[in-house]
């Protein structure tokens, strides 16, 4: 049986076959398989078997085939794979498939307005037990697959008022009715009502799955992730999902540290292309496919690289090249990442309670990007803190782990969970509020009285290296016992062109001072053994918004008086990211991985070249004194000092990712 799951490094091949295609298969050979396979030697690869347009790319005798079926391609891929050792699994498309729900309407969800949907099938109809599982079980005979790896699902899912789901909801509330906005008390109720369904719908196929095919390993793409921040309630065999395709090393920052907390054998998948205006189907460059695979190699997940093949299956010379020398790039490092572990420095709470209540659907954060969370990721990574990213259910038992917490701009916690965390906080934890409304759910504790409500305000704040603007809602304060750690200084009333304020202390006129009102930004105070600072202002999404270096020396030095000694320190630029982690083997390994020329925009979406940094310093809390510093995969040994619990080492360069290894 091939350890799917466990798996680390794969490709992966989708086509979603449609009507209109005429030639697939065509090019599907034994030998250009068996030729990439050989070059390349992932230990599994992805074909397509059906897509989101719902036609098979297989001659299928319980769905629908494409009528361009020339050759069958599984057939051949299942083949080689085998004759290598390589495990096969399937794309296949779950609750999106638009064939399906034009052809069996009472199989689609419905909208408000009682008309069906386009994509989306009904979590409360028939089509898994109808089609989906049938069709899977037929993959798994015909083909012997190791693996079905099913898209469409979470991110796939409506709110569904189709007389399925009405009666269901009808038998669980007793109501005739459903809510249609949240305008309706019972909004947040109904939503979570199809997320249930979608867990329900999960443990369904997975679970009929396996009771008839147990070897085959399963994963729903998206599913208890930070699209669906749950516990794992399903009986999959491993957590997937692809990442942006441009944004891709950005937002696979935030993944990864959340995925690594889940409990579960993980991966993420790079989009080995990507689109510019006019311009489909660019293909990356191998340096920025590195950088994208070291984000998730330094936690500790699998990496999955995925292209698309011609549509008569033909894959080009120019990616099996580019895909060797990144998978050379990925086993340089297996031994020392994957499954590796972290060691607790900042937890950085990604609020499951926030999500569901401010978005509008079933499982994604689509159309509630998550701004405050990335914002202060992104500064604390680039401040150098090794951070994870974890939801409530994760740190109700682990919170003292962490020397710091830090909880973005959340607007809802559940009363359980704010109580827990100030527990943490009385034990001695400490304690970082980044926004007005997360900051209101602790009022009685930060020493401070709120005065009326958050005000639309131009505001700047001070840095140790300079004044930044920081526009947006803040809370007025009047700090009861609470220390002030930093104060604002509004714009209101002031002309755009006027908007960069003097803020000097001393020397300003009176007719200036008029024009300017001082309020306080953030404050500290203590809570029985620990301590709680708050910003009272948008500083977290105005940080995503500008990445600006003086608020990220504002936020930074917040961060340094609650937790002052973290175990690793640097020097190096801001574009570098670090994480403390343990080895398979116990070793603990500082990662470092450098970001610089990571595309943050479409117009430069292609960056050939990383340059590398250096030198740079690291200094590690270490007890005794280290028996080996060896840096890799380079295996060299650099200068390297160890005095009274600190080891000083001196790294001359970083091209894009390496690990300081201390045993």
């Amino acid at each position: 049986m091939f350890d799917r799951k466990n798996a680390f490094f794969g490709l992966h091949f989708d086509l979603h076959p449609e009507k209109e295609d005429h030639a697939l298969g065509a090019d599907v050979t034994s030998e250009a398989v068996a030729g990439l396979l050989r070059r390349i030697r992932p230990d599994f690869v992805h074909y397509d078997c059906k897509g989101h347009p719902g036609y098979a790319g297989y001659d299928t005798s319980v769905g629908t085939p494409s009528p361009g079926i020339v050759k069958d391609s599984l057939a051949v891929w299942r083949e080689e794979t085998r004759k290598l050792g390589i495990g096969l699994g399937v794309h296949y498309s779950g609750v999106v498939d638009h064939l399906a729900v034009r052809s069996r309407p009472d199989w689609a969800a419905v909208d408000r307005f009682g008309q069906p949907d386009a994509e989306a099938t009904s979590l409360f109809g028939s089509y898994a037990d109808e089609l989906l599982i049938l069709q899977l079980v037929e993959i798994a005979d015909r083909y012997d697959v190791d693996s079905v790896w099913l898209d469409g699902e979470c991110w796939g899912a409506k709110l569904d008022y189709s007389s399925a789901a009405l009666a269901a909801w009808k038998a669980e509330t007793g109501w005739e009715d459903a809510p249609t906005d949240r305008e309706d008390d019972r909004w947040l109720r109904w939503k979570n009502f199809h997320r249930a369904r979608f867990e329900a719908y999960l443990r369904r196929w997975t679970g009929a799955l396996h009771a008839i095919r147990p070897r085959v390993q399963t994963a729903s793409n998206w599913a208890f992730t930070t699209m669906c921040p749950v516990p794992v309630s399903a009986d999959i065999d491993y957590l997937s999902g692809d990442f942006d395709p441009m944004l891709s090393a950005d937002r696979a920052r935030t993944e990864a540290r959340f995925l690594t907390n889940v409990g579960k054998p993980w991966e993420l998948q790079s989009w080995g292309f990507d689109n510019a205006d006019g311009q489909e189907e660019l293909l990356k460059t191998p340096s920025q496919l590195k950088q994208e695979a070291g984000v998730v190699l330094m936690h500790g997940g699998g990496y999955m690289l995925y292209y698309l093949p011609t549509r008569s299956g033909y894959i080009g010379a120019e990616i099996a090249d580019v895909a060797a020398e990144v998978a050379a790039f990925c086993r340089e490092r297996q031994s020392l990442c994957h499954r590796n572990v972290s060691v607790p420095q900042v937890a950085l709470l990604h609020s499951a309670a926030s999500q569901f209540d401010v978005s509008d659907r079933v499982y994604t954060w689509w159309d509630t990007p998550l701004i405050e969370l990335e914002g202060a990721l992104h500064a604390l990574l680039e401040s150098h803190y090794s951070v994870d990213v974890l939801t409530e259910y994760m740190l109700m038992e682990r919170m003292e782990q962490f020397p710091l917490l830090v909880i973005p701009d959340s607007p809802v916690l559940e009363d359980a969970f704010r109580e827990r965390v100030l527990q943490y906080v009385a034990g001695g934890g400490n304690l970082l509020l980044l926004g007005e409304r997360c900051a209101r759910l602790f009022e009685g504790e930060l020493g401070v009285k709120l005065a009326g409500t958050p005000r639309q305000l131009r505001a700047q704040l001070v840095s140790a290296d300079g004044k930044i603007g920081c526009p947006g809602n803040w809370q007025p304060v009047e700090p009861v016992d609470a220390e002030v750690l930093a104060m604002r200084y509004d714009g209101e009333g002031v002309q755009a062109r006027s908007a960069y304020l003097d803020v000097r202390s001393e020397g300003v006129s009176k007719r200036h001072l008029k024009l300017r009102r001082e309020g306080v930004a953030a404050t500290l105070n203590r809570y029985g053994a620990g301590q709680i600072a708050a910003v009272y202002g948008p500083i977290a999404s105005r940080y995503f918004h500008s990445h600006h270096p003086f608020m990220r020396r504002f936020i930074a030095d917040l961060a340094h008086r609650l937790f002052p000694k973290p175990a690793v320190t640097t020097n190096a630029p801001s574009c570098v990211d670090l994480a403390l982690r343990k080895a398979a083997d116990g070793a603990l390994c500082v990662h470092l991985l450098n970001l610089a020329n990571m595309p943050v925009t479409n117009r430069r979406a292609f960056p050939d070249i990383v340059p590398s940094v250096g030198p740079i310093r690291l200094s590690v809390a270490l007890d005794l004194p280290p028996k080996s510093v060896v840096w890799e995969p380079e295996g060299s040994c650099p200068s390297h000092a160890w005095n009274d619990g600190e080891l000083q080492v001196t790294l001359p360069s970083l091209d894009i990712h390496g690990v300081l290894v201390i045993r």
